[in-house]
């Protein structure tokens, strides 16, 4: 999952960086609204954090243009402001949810999570298809009663996948969601990553969890 965060506090952009990579993001950071906004509205993002004080364009006036450009992703706000009247303002522009600073990293992680998965309609952290289920707390998965060990990448290619069961993904836009902005997109390591997770789930070649469509991308496999 790629996650874009707008702070113009340099070393909280990348502590927060340094925090949701450790959790398998993928972000991208700017420093003031404009550039902010430019990245939503080009690139393929899951979540965006917004600090209310931006230079250039800020963050209220960021939410307002970006949803008046249809962008439907789930959007946190961060916040130095404690008025309640700010608060109910940023979610009047378009805001999802609010963190007030300082914030334990903790429920920044926690309402990240939820607010993706309810973007994709899966409210449970613990997201079960047929014998596979995957922990987004823990970021552990189990074939039946089987913990498997899965890397970095295979994992965030997993969760992609299994949050977005009924979808067609190509394999531009999963290259998209588990790099930053600067991967080469015409790499074929997506490839790898499906092949290793295709042994590590189904060894035994009897599921055939994730199905390749050809031309199209992959979709995983729904129906058991």
């Amino acid at each position: 999952m790629r996650i874009l965060v707008i702070e113009d506090d340099v070393q909280l952009a990348e502590n927060l960086r340094n925090v949701l990579e450790k959790e398998k993001y993928s972000v991208d950071l700017c420093h003031d609204g404009e550039n902010g906004l430019f990245h939503l509205t080009e690139y393929p993002l899951d979540l965006a954090v917004v600090d209310l004080g931006l230079p250039k364009i800020d963050g209220i006036e960021l939410i307002r243009r970006a949803r008046a450009q249809d962008i439907k992703i789930p959007i946190l706000i961060l916040t130095a402001r404690d008025r309640w009247q700010e608060k109910v303002e940023g979610l009047d522009a378009g805001a999802d949810d609010y963190l007030t600073k300082p914030f334990h990293v903790e429920e920044l992680i926690a309402r990240c999570n939820a607010l993706i998965r309810r973007s994709a309609g899966q409210a449970n952290p613990e997201i079960s298809i047929g014998p596979i289920t995957l922990h987004t707390r823990s970021q552990q998965v189990f074939v039946d009663d089987r913990e498997l060990s899965l890397t970095a990448y295979e994992y965030k290619v997993l969760e992609y996948l299994m949050v977005n069961p009924h979808k067609v993904i190509s394999k531009s836009e999963l290259t998209e969601h588990i790099y930053d902005q600067d991967f080469d997109l015409d790499s074929n390591v997506i490839e790898v990553f499906v092949l290793r997770l295709r042994k590590k789930l189904d060894p035994d070649g009897t599921l055939n969890p994730v199905e390749t469509l050809r031309g199209r991308g992959y979709r995983f496999k729904t129906q058991w």
